[in-house]
């Protein structure tokens, strides 16, 4: 493949373009400080000079225009006038066509780019249809991430290097004579272990670079905002309004690919609103409102999905309007007075329905918002809205297939979880003494507040008793999204850290508590817990009688995936069993020789001795046929299921059909005193 000469100029030029349009609308709303404009006219020149290092003349020419538009306002204390503003954007919206025309290696050349006019004299405000395009893509690489990645493909290279000299020492040994066996035996062993190490440290590398290039496909969900502004400054301009943008920080990194969706739709969103929701100014002074309309953004994380809310404070949806355009379309006046509000929102992001009696730029055709829908169906998501006299606010929910985390990893009974940061309002030690008995369990005097102190690994041995007994831990605040506060007791703190946050396999999903999955720089899952499932959990746990004896013996858990076995436990150990776990049959097969277990889960597919053959010989032997097992198996065709039966299985247990309450049940029934 050929080299592409733009390449890192088409990644600066974005960036640069970026910038400079977020600094002139800001210019536009209010005067701008010296600093500010100095700013803006470094960023133009940093764009010019590197135009005209690739030889971009035209880009280099509108660049200085825009210096020349702005050199005025370097005293400060001035604002950029409406007529100014639409000179520079439309030079950047020209500048942004140009990078976009740029040759591609491989790709074949895109079509002209129309001039758009750039004229110095005062120009016409323009029209809503000049919103510039969002980008192809929202991707930007982080510098830090990206130097993360090269520093280890780098290291990566020194460890190669490295064993490429031992295999030449090997290669070396093999032609010498041996005069001295146990010499060159010793030899042999040192070159072994330099290999193994050189190997281990390979890996380990590569497992890092894996996860800074999958950080790498993530886009923080504010790098929307820049793009939203500009689309409600050109439509509220276009409709001759008032209206401001206010989007709430938000720390949320999802997969370019999908921000490139939910952006198209915010953008239908927000022009919506411009056009439907948002008064004129003297109606919004009749109702009492300020002359200015005001929309706001927000997005975050709720579970395993990602919320996006964009909301007006106009005049919310005529309901009576949407019922008269749906009765012209034909349907029956019965079914339309029997659709609730919400229903009728919802008819709203269906094709051809609008209420506006007058075409524009904006609305009356009947088009735009089923672009939401479109978007939301092939993201897997959902569209809801509300409206009232005040304003309509419609929320965008997706799932997260890949999302970065901050996490706060604790320990607690020997296992690292991970605690999602943004629920996490703080931790402290605490003292045996410092806890406090009561009727509805213990209790922590944390910032000012009495909180509800339950150890994370309830139902995993003996924790609380631990704590009475005079043990310290530590407790971390938790503030889920849902309910109350509460304080959870663990091991030890073990830091903070970002993680790649990766959607739970089905099995995962039956576990409330588990919001996703990590893996750790060994390449081995961890589970990043649900704040608001385990604080529910946790409280459904203190209330159940603790006095209830548990079950004697273990279970066993035979399943060569490393994931379904920490889940499986999980969900055990949640329900107060103890649990052990094996990697292959044979391992099961000898701890079962050795131990008292009240009852065995197996998988089915395994390397080496496969599920059913297990079950065959722990029913063979004398000692062990007492004990009952259940297949965990992905497989159920009638042929395995008789299978299973023949063997010996007392139950089978279906991942792609979990249901934890089920599972439970059954497990209770078998599972030995």
């Amino acid at each position: 493949m050929a080299a592409d000469p733009y390449r890192y100029f088409r990644i600066e030029a974005r960036e640069l373009l970026e910038q400079l349009n977020a600094g002139v609308l800001a210019l536009e709303g209010a005067a701008g400080t010296s600093e500010a404009v100095a700013r803006l006219l470094r960023l133009a020149h940093t764009l010019k000079g590197a135009a005209r290092v690739v030889r971009q003349a035209e880009i280099a020419d509108l660049t200085h225009r825009v210096e020349d538009w702005l050199a005025p306002l370097r005293p400060g204390g001035m604002a950029l006038a409406r007529e100014q503003a639409d000179q520079v954007l439309a030079a950047l919206d020209r500048i942004g066509a140009l990078l976009e025309q740029l040759p591609r290696p491989d790709a074949p050349a895109p079509a002209p780019v129309v001039q758009a006019g750039i004229a110095v004299a005062p120009a016409a405000a323009p029209q809503a249809s000049a919103l510039p395009p969002a980008p192809p893509r929202l991707a930007r690489a982080d510098l830090v991430e990206v130097d993360s990645l090269l520093e280890g493909l780098g290291e990566i290279g020194s460890e190669l290097e490295g064993l490429r000299q031992l295999a030449s020492q090997l290669e070396a040994a093999a032609r010498v004579p041996l005069l001295a066996p146990g010499l060159a035996r010793q030899r042999l062993a040192q070159m072994e272990r330099g290999l193994a190490g050189g190997i281990e440290r390979i890996d380990r590398e590569l497992r890092q670079a894996r996860d800074a290039a999958e950080r790498l496909r993530l886009v923080p969900a504010s790098s929307m905002f820049g793009v939203l502004e500009r689309a409600v400054r050109d439509a509220a301009q276009g409709q001759g309004k008032q209206v401001a943008l206010e989007a709430a920080a938000s720390s949320l990194r999802l997969e370019g690919e999908v921000l490139e969706l939910v952006l198209g739709s915010l953008v239908q969103l927000v022009r919506n609103a411009v056009a439907h929701g948002i008064e004129a100014a003297p109606e919004r002074r009749a109702a009492g409102k300020p002359a200015g309309g005001r929309i706001t953004l927000a997005a975050g994380r709720r579970g395993t999905r990602a919320w996006f809310r964009c909301g007006d404070d106009g005049r919310g949806v005529d309901l009576a309007a949407v019922r008269a355009v749906l009765a012209q379309r034909g349907e029956a006046a019965a079914d339309l007075a029997a659709l609730g509000p919400g229903h009728l929102l919802a008819r709203l992001f269906e094709g051809g329905i609008s209420t506006r009696s007058t075409v524009s730029e904006l609305a009356g055709r009947g088009v735009g918002l089923d672009v939401v829908r479109d978007a939301m169906a092939r993201l897997g998501g959902s569209v809801q809205a509300s409206s009232g006299p005040h304003g309509t606010v419609v929320e965008l929910l997706v799932p997260m297939s890949l999302a970065a985390l901050d996490v706060l990893m604790v320990e607690a009974e020997g296992r690292l979880l991970a605690l999602p940061l943004d629920a996490v309002r703080g931790a402290a030690r605490v003292a045996p003494g410092q806890v406090l008995a009561g009727a509805e369990g213990d209790a922590i005097e944390f910032g000012g507040q009495v909180l509800p102190f339950r150890p994370l690994a309830l139902g995993m041995g003996s924790r609380a008793a631990m704590q009475r007994a005079g043990h310290a831990c530590s407790a971390v605040a938790l503030a889920p999204a849902q309910g109350a506060a509460s304080a959870l007791g663990v091991t030890r703190l073990a830091g903070i850290d970002s993680v790649v946050l990766l959607a739970p396999p089905p099995l995962a999903a039956a576990e409330a508590c588990v919001l996703g999955l990590y893996l750790d720089d060994a390449g081995d899952p961890g589970l990043v817990l649900d704040p608001d499932h385990l604080a529910a959990a946790l409280a459904a746990h203190a209330r159940r009688d603790s006095a209830a004896p548990g079950p004697d013996k273990p279970i066993l858990v035979v399943d060569d995936s490393l994931t379904t076995r920490m889940l499986e436990r999980s969900i055990l150990e949640a329900a107060g069993y103890r649990v052990e776990l094996a990697a292959c049959a044979e391992e099961g097969l000898a701890l079962a020789a050795q131990n008292d277990y009240g009852l065995v889960l197996v998988d089915v597919e395994m390397p080496g001795m496969d599920g059913f053959t297990f079950i065959e010989q722990v029913g063979a032997d004398p000692l062990l046929r007492h004990l009952p097992c259940i297949l965990v198996t992905s497989r159920d065709s009638p042929a395995d299921r008789a299978r299973a039966q023949q063997a010996g299985a007392r139950g089978h247990i279906i991942k792609g059909e979990f249901d934890q309450a089920q599972f439970l049940r059954q497990v209770g029934e078998l599972v030995l005193p």
